[in-house]
């Protein structure tokens, strides 16, 4: 006679259920639509304040770390060290980005009031 360990497992019987009673029907998750390209010829958004303060750590880091090659290891530097950094560092950083904002803001109520003129035809492409 066989011993259990011996004799193959019997397959489990599987019975599909269905919803439960009461519970709230699932609703198939919305598909992201396709980023679209947008105005081409519209302005283009500046950059934060840590994205200028990355373009500067990221000369001296590769600078001062020959061997380090790795954008993730460089990231990772650079978000420590800005998160480190006292707020009197930083001010150069936010001057920088809030300057380059209000260039992108005049360029913008620029561009609308050309697109709402109607000098940007579509036909020009």
């Amino acid at each position: 006679m066989k011993t259990r360990s011996q004799t193959a497992p019997k397959p489990l019987k599987t019975v599909a259920l269905g919803p439960r009673p009461g519970s709230p029907k699932r609703r198939p998750r919305p598909r992201p639509k396709p980023a679209g390209k947008g105005d081409l010829r519209a302005p283009k958004k500046p950059p934060t304040a840590f994205f200028y303060f990355m373009e500067d750590f990221r000369k001296t880091y590769k600078q001062e770390n020959p061997s380090v090659k790795s954008m993730q290891e460089i990231g990772k530097a650079c978000g420590e060290k800005w998160n480190t950094m006292a707020f009197e560092e930083k001010v150069k950083y936010y001057d920088i980005a809030t300057e380059k904002r209000a260039e992108f803001e005049k360029a913008m109520v620029e561009y609308n009031k050309k697109k709402e003129s109607g000098e940007m035809s579509e036909e020009s492409d």
